[in-house]
């Protein structure tokens, strides 16, 4: 399953250009969007991290992709 997760996030990441975690949640069942993000990392990939304040004010990570 992490594996899939891993691979179907960072489709969306090389399609959309970055994702947060309830957009990961929402499209992917993943709950550790950082742990997915760790792997992709690992395996060579550029991710920067921004923080992202959504409509109920609450601050999240956003991770954007930058290549590999």
């Amino acid at each position: 399953m992490t594996q899939t997760q891993n691979k179907n996030i960072l489709a969306y990441l090389k399609q959309h250009g970055k994702i947060d975690c309830m957009q990961a949640l929402e499209k992917f069942g993943s709950f550790r969007l950082s742990a997915r993000i760790h792997n992709l990392r690992a395996d060579g990939h550029i991710i920067q991290t921004f923080r992202k304040r959504l409509k109920n004010k609450k601050i999240v990570a956003e991770y954007k992709y930058c290549g590999k």
